[in-house]
């Protein structure tokens, strides 16, 4: 008898240690690895295993398995998607800036979005600003396509590591001048809650856990800027006389030769920009006599060039023209 007593205190002895030897060597199962982490809601589940040498051969028990579920981490990051500060005109109205929104967190999640308009820092604010959500996905502000954003009613939802493009137009003051910027700022905050990094909403999480606030305090902003880049043209005019005696006095034969000194300020650029001079009464246009920048132009207004007379007036079309450049044009009449 005492040495099946033996035999069964030694096989006690075998059977912990194999179990501590499991229980020291265990590993758990790595969850699957999403961009955004493991989905919110996900159940990690765990048994661990126990065998030892039984009278009949190995015996394998299980532990009680325990469940975990995944809360929601809440992240968002918002981006520009303008590549520099935007070009425009004072006064001008309804001016788009381009955002990206997206969600970093591993859960669904819907963002509440504010424009702000009235940053410090800047040269002015732009004003009336409208919040739309780009409903054909093309990243390009579609009028008449792309929805009002309406806090609370359509806030964007996003699934884990989703981006959404968001516009803002904002109208441009007239009293805004040439070179001064303005900033607009986009905010997307998760409409679960924000707040200091680990900060937890019980039971609020998508799937059903706890919603817990991530790095990013569950809000971000990004900005987008304005550049006034306005043009003035100045339009001087001269005139210079030559007599048919040699001399510079204003008498029936005398040539006269206008000068026309377009000067163009300013960043901007003026677009299509067009000079045109009436014929002086009791004067005759010298045919063909049009140049711009000393190069002759022909009268016809049917051809290519910049210039044409159609029997009383002269004209040149100067096309655009940037800020910081002149264009000279003459012409020449005789005194009748």
């Amino acid at each position: 008898m005492t040495r099946p007593i033996m035999a069964h205190r030694s096989f006690a002895v075998r059977g912990a240690m194999t179990v501590a030897a499991i229980l020291s060597a265990m590993t758990f199962a790595a969850p699957t690895v999403h961009a955004a982490g493991t989905v919110a809601g996900t159940d990690i589940l765990n048994t661990a295993q126990a065998t030892y040498d039984g009278p009949g051969g190995t015996v394998t028990i299980d532990s009680n398995t325990v469940t975990i579920k995944v809360d929601e981490l809440l992240d968002v990051t918002v981006a520009s998607s303008d590549p520099g500060d935007i070009a425009v005109d004072s006064g001008a109205l309804q001016q788009v800036t381009t955002y990206q929104v997206t969600n970093t967190g591993n859960g669904n999640e819907a963002f509440a979005l504010t424009a702000d308009t009235a940053k410090g820092g800047d040269d002015f604010d732009t004003s009336n600003p409208v919040i739309y959500l780009d409903t054909d996905d093309n990243g390009i502000f579609d009028p008449g396509v792309d929805t009002i954003y309406t806090p609370g009613a359509n806030d964007p939802v996003l699934a884990p590591d989703s981006s959404t493009t968001i516009f803002i137009l904002s109208d441009i003051p007239a009293t805004a001048t040439d070179g001064q910027r303005a900033e607009v700022e986009l905010l997307a905050a998760a409409v679960t809650g924000t707040g200091t990094p680990g900060t937890s909403f019980a039971g609020q999480g998508d799937g059903g856990g706890d919603a817990v606030v991530g790095s990013t305090g569950a809000d971000g902003e990004a900005s987008s800027f304005f550049l006034i880049q306005a043009a003035q043209v100045a339009l001087v005019k001269s005139a210079t006389v030559v007599d048919q005696f040699g001399g510079n006095q204003a008498v029936p034969g005398a040539t006269i030769t206008y000068q026309l000194v377009a000067t163009i300020t300013g960043t901007g650029t003026l677009t299509n920009l067009n000079v045109t001079d009436d014929i002086p009464a009791d004067t005759t246009y010298t045919a063909q006599s049009i140049t711009l920048e000393g190069a002759g132009v022909t009268d016809s207004d049917a051809d290519a060039d910049a210039g044409s007379f159609d029997g009383s007036a002269i004209a040149v079309s100067l096309g655009d023209v940037p800020g910081g450049q002149t264009r000279t044009i003459t012409f020449q009449v005789t005194i009748d």
